[in-house]
């Protein structure tokens, strides 16, 4: 369906030319993708194969620090009031299906520590990380950690697809099986007016403890899940690299997404070039970002030259690691920052997504450096073949049948802040009672 760029759209056309259910094929790939994985897992498993443990891992700090930046980035358009994405944001927030599944994973990985951390086996060589890597204070802190960040989340996105799904009716050929889903939303809804204001009102709270958490909790998550793995390795740094990294992939698998979903739902006026120019800004801005977080953190342990920071960089920099970790600089730096530099690159699709897939690629490469290399001192070569390809393999088809359930629940745009006559008033704040603008912003 074709709307003029020149008009609001009304209601109905937005849900009319977003409609379009997902293929039944993309379910059953999904299902397909997870069913193999947690076999792989479990003969690995069932067979002693430690590195089914530790693919289980580096995956869930991909996954879930992607999923986990993409719902905080949604809060930030909260916290900036940006009107920019309303057409496009809600492809991110599908990204919120999958932490409660990583939540679940997480206590798997809990189950099986003895199979992945060294300090389960080997005393930390100072009293302080004795007591922090107690093994009920870890589990404990990482299940209420992790918990609290993916109750804020869920929250929050609910807020968001509520003010969609309260103010419209079921829509032709919605998905059935999400119907009691959409209908319990619908109860209690208030006019819409209200329903706006007092949703922004709410969600300006809840974006702020969102992004406190986030960050609070991957510091917590990187040094216990990631950093931990090297007993006698430490950084400051550690945390904001291992979390903007999830951030910056975040950015662009959405703007891959983006570009499938005005494809396939045929929205090229509901999805315009400016989106993709602002997209292609943000993730050229992180990705110097994650440079410079990167080099500072190289940066501090060369000149410090402290034996218990240097071994980490310098096992990575020392073979099998070497080309991997090469790989990475380049997948994650060197060819999105220069490849991003111009206009035309952002716009353009195609270098746009091949910049984008480089970033994907290079955070796996990222987390996957993270753990083998502490887990694996005495390798000759690198450990990467079918247990990790199969464990990953699971994790996609995980996160896609979550993606694309809540895809198919929810109305894929912001369609009430798209299409109400209200939709600008959340600029400025109301009384509650009155719904007259605030003294202070007349």
């Amino acid at each position: 369906m074709s709307l003029h760029a020149v008009r609001v759209p009304t209601r109905e056309e937005v849900l009319s030319a977003t409609a379009r259910p997902l293929p039944k094929a993309l379910y059953l790939g999904s299902a397909v993708l997870a069913a193999v994985g947690a076999l792989v897992f479990l003969i690995g498993a069932f067979t002693g194969q430690e590195r089914v443990w530790h693919a289980l891992l580096v995956n869930w700090l991909y996954f879930t620090t992607v999923s986990s930046a993409g719902v905080v980035f949604v809060a930030v358009q909260r916290i900036t009031t940006a009107r920019w994405s309303r057409s496009i944001i809600r492809i991110l927030e599908g990204y919120v299906a999958f932490l409660p599944a990583a939540f679940v994973l997480l206590v798997l990985i809990m189950l099986g520590r003895d199979q992945i951390f060294p300090w389960t086996h080997e005393a930390p060589p100072v009293p302080e990380k004795q007591i922090w890597f107690n093994p009920t204070f870890f589990v404990v802190r990482n299940l209420v950690a992790f918990g609290l960040l993916a109750a804020l989340s869920v929250w929050y996105i609910y807020t968001c697809v509520r003010l969609d799904v309260g103010g419209t009716t079921e829509a032709t050929g919605a998905v059935r099986r999400f119907r009691g889903l959409r209908e319990r939303m619908r109860r209690d809804y208030r006019d819409e007016r209200r329903a706006i204001h007092s949703t922004h009102s709410l969600q300006g709270k809840l974006a702020v403890w969102l992004a406190l958490t986030f960050g609070f909790t991957w510091s917590v998550l990187a040094w216990d899940m990631s950093m931990g793995l090297d007993l006698h390795f430490q950084s400051t740094l550690y945390g904001w690299w291992v979390f903007m990294g999830g951030w910056v992939v975040a950015l662009m698998t959405f703007t891959v997404l983006v570009m499938w979903w005005r494809r396939y739902l045929d929205v090229y006026d509901l999805i315009t070039e400016n989106h993709f120019h602002d997209l292609g800004k943000l993730c050229f801005a992180f990705t110097a970002f994650w440079g410079y977080l990167t080099f500072g953190q190289y940066l501090v342990i060369w000149y410090g030259n402290i034996g218990e920071e240097t071994h980490w960089m310098h096992h990575r920099l020392t073979t099998p690691w070497k080309p991997l970790t090469l790989a990475v600089v380049f997948l994650m730096f060197v060819l999105p920052f220069f490849g991003l530099l111009s206009r035309a690159a952002k716009v353009y699709l195609p270098t746009m997504a091949l910049f984008a897939l480089c970033s994907i690629a290079g955070l796996w490469l990222h987390r996957y450096l993270e753990v083998y290399p502490s887990l694996h001192p005495e390798a000759t070569s690198a450990p990467l073949g079918f247990w990790e390809l199969g464990v990953t393999l699971g994790y996609l088809g995980i996160w896609g049948f979550c993606y694309a359930s809540f895809m198919d629940a929810f109305p894929r745009m912001r369609v009430t802040l798209m299409t109400s006559a209200f939709r600008d008033e959340v600029q400025v704040p109301v009384d509650a009672e009155t719904m007259l603008p605030l003294p202070a912003h007349e």
